[in-house]
């Protein structure tokens, strides 16, 4: 019985759906400001540049089919933007009713009201792919936010697009490393279809480099496009890793979202600064957790995560260990704490940020039933290495102004490039290296051999 309530909570959304009379209500709220040809804030703060105003308009004058057509006339992820990104720091921070020391426009719930009821209905969100007399053949590596993106903004141009993805359906990490109080998996099939419905055609369970190399690829398409995210967790090298109730954060969320949780017991230590390692603690919190520790070996100013997610923790009860540094992971089967030390920081002689440094004799312990660490992701460098002349960066994709790598038929955004960003983020990458690949690329001869992949009707 337990169980059943901690996983009711567990799974219980976070921002649920406005009613039609709250959407309204909500709606109204918005000044609808933006004058003299300068667009409104939220709309210069939303990475993909959404037409809030407008959308807010629609839902004002009763026709949501219209708003969701404004929201994902520019974010082909809109519904899944909705429900995942961080407003507080994005459109509703820049919202000028804030400045009134008024709540800003629920602008991300209104977003996801519209979307829902133009998916659910089953409308075209879509404008139809304009005609061109050269359609180029374009490959997409991922299915992940930045992959779609460009999918569907070169299918909305004209071309042919095939995306080719190793998991068996898409969304990347949106469907299995989101925290579910943000989204579990709907509306990204949804999303997809819609996309699909474009001409875009997916071969799932297509590995590169199995199947197919990124050299493969680049023989039988005009251009690529990489959206291949990073790979797993960065490995916690500590002794004491191969215990049981050590969890790599990713793998930990993907149980939750499987709906088979792990058993954590009533102590849950969380290892990392970042976003992903504030989900876990306040997964752990929703999974019946009476003390979650996080660990994190610089102070709290310099913590990477959202400021609104690291509020949402305390409120919740999550406890933060400033300046510790884990240097052991104790017990004998499973593990049973977290030996650690405190840190100072120390200014970095390359002018980067300041370097935690270890405070001999302040060793201690924090007692743990199970332990997660959230300390980033590995880069794909096995896999970007198949492709000669493609240039890395400390495990990043290297690209130009416009998303263009290295190589010159080549294109990349996303999390290849910039090492971990919002989705939001990753749309915006496929979506403007889609136009980039229209204005630079021509189309060539070529022959097209039989793939390997396969199609998913």
């Amino acid at each position: 019985m337990e169980l059943t309530a901690n996983i009711r909570t567990v799974y219980e959304e976070e921002r649920p759906r406005l009613t039609d009379d709250q959407a309204l209500l909500e709606a109204a709220r918005c000044l609808e400001c933006g004058r003299d040809g300068r667009p409104a804030p939220c709309i210069e703060a939303c990475p993909t540049h959404i037409d809030i105003p407008g959308f807010i308009r629609a839902i004002r004058e009763g026709d949501p089919l219209h708003s969701a057509r404004i929201i994902f006339e520019a974010n082909v992820l809109g519904g899944s933007c909705a429900r995942v990104c961080p407003v507080e720091a994005l459109c509703e921070g820049a919202c000028v009713l804030t400045h009134e020391k008024r709540r800003p426009v629920a602008i991300g719930r209104l977003q996801r009201y519209a979307t829902d009821a133009a998916l659910e209905a089953g409308a075209e969100i879509h404008p139809r792919p304009r005609r061109v007399r050269w359609p180029l053949s374009v490959g997409v590596v991922g299915a992940g936010p930045a992959g779609l993106a460009c999918a569907a903004e070169l299918a909305r141009l004209g071309h042919e697009v095939i995306v080719y993805e190793a998991a068996p359906e898409p969304g990347g990490l949106v469907v299995s490393a989101i925290a579910p109080y943000k989204q579990m998996v709907d509306p990204i099939p949804q999303e997809v279809e819609a996309i699909r419905r474009l001409g875009v055609t997916f071969r799932f369970n297509t590995r590169i480099g199995r199947d197919l190399s990124l050299a493969d690829l680049e023989a039988r398409h005009d251009a690529l496009f990489l959206g291949v995210g990073m790979d797993g967790d960065m490995p916690l090298e500590l002794e004491g890793i191969d215990l049981e109730g050590v969890w790599p954060s990713l793998r930990f969320i993907e149980r939750i979202k499987a709906m088979n949780p792990p058993p954590i017991g009533d102590r849950v230590v969380v290892i990392g600064g970042g976003n992903t390692a504030i989900d876990v603690a306040r997964e752990a919190v929703r999974l019946g957790a009476r003390h979650v520790t996080v660990l994190y070996r610089r102070t709290e100013a310099e913590m990477p995560a959202f400021r609104h997610e690291v509020e949402a923790a305390y409120e919740e009860g999550v406890q933060f260990e400033w300046l510790t540094l884990p240097i052991r992971l104790l017990g004998e089967v499973r593990v049973s704490g977290v030996e650690c030390v405190r840190t100072r920081l120390v200014p970095d002689p390359s002018g980067g940020r300041p370097r935690p440094q270890v405070v001999e004799g302040t060793e201690f312990v924090v007692p743990a039933d199970t332990v997660v660490f959230a300390i980033g992701q590995q880069p794909r460098t096995d896999l970007l290495s198949g492709l000669p002349g493609l240039r890395l960066e400390r495990g990043r994709v290297w690209v130009d102004e416009n998303f263009r790598t290295s190589h010159p038929r080549v294109f990349a955004g996303g999390d290849c490039v910039n090492g971990g960003g919002t989705v939001v983020e990753a749309v915006q990458h496929g979506k403007l290296a889609a136009r980039a690949i229209d204005r630079l690329i021509k189309p060539r001869r070529r022959s097209v051999p039989a793939t390997n992949g396969k199609e998913e009707d």
